[in-house]
């Protein structure tokens, strides 16, 4: 959704409220498209003394399967951003601070699908102490314990093993 916020630069002190949904349902995210229903954007667009924010917080509910143990899982998840919009840029040098809108036309698609996705962890997991699944027998540790890791040595350390144990 483009958003005109041409007047804005013009008035100080005035706001314009932001209630908006986007979807990233196509977004791709390592491997997994996990937004599965559109990310609700609600936040204000404000005019302070000529320097024009942008404060908005995404809620978005995240569904997918875990990295470790594979079970599927859905978390509602919640960010806040705060970015400095500007028509251009005095020095003419790109500043990763400003967001250049030169039309003061902002595409708030493409700003939320950027925002939110660099919030996305590396690794999506079920829960923080995820065990994952056992190496030998697959079993998911999380839901019971195994001894398979004990029954086996590593044969390289086998040697080790018997001078430990004499």
């Amino acid at each position: 959704m483009i958003i005109d916020i041409k007047e804005l630069f013009d008035a100080p002190g005035t706001e314009i409220p932001l209630s908006m949904e986007v979807d990233l349902s196509e977004t791709d995210i390592w491997g997994q498209k996990i937004f599965r229903s559109p990310v609700r954007i609600s936040g204000v667009f404000k005019n302070r003394s000529g320097l024009v924010t942008l404060k908005y917080r995404a809620t978005a509910v995240l569904e997918y399967n875990c990295d470790r143990c594979g079970a599927e899982t859905s978390k509602e998840t919640e960010y806040e951003f705060e970015h400095w919009l500007a028509r251009e840029l005095e020095s003419g040098d790109e500043n990763d601070d400003y967001i250049l809108v030169p039309t003061g036309m902002i595409d708030m698609d493409e700003l939320v699908m950027t925002d939110v996705t660099l919030e996305i962890p590396f690794q999506l997991l079920c829960r923080e102490d995820c065990k994952g699944l056992c190496p030998v027998c697959g079993s998911d540790l999380n839901v019971k314990t195994c001894d398979c890791n004990q029954k086996q040595i590593d044969p390289r350390l086998e040697k080790l093993k018997m001078l430990l144990d004499s």
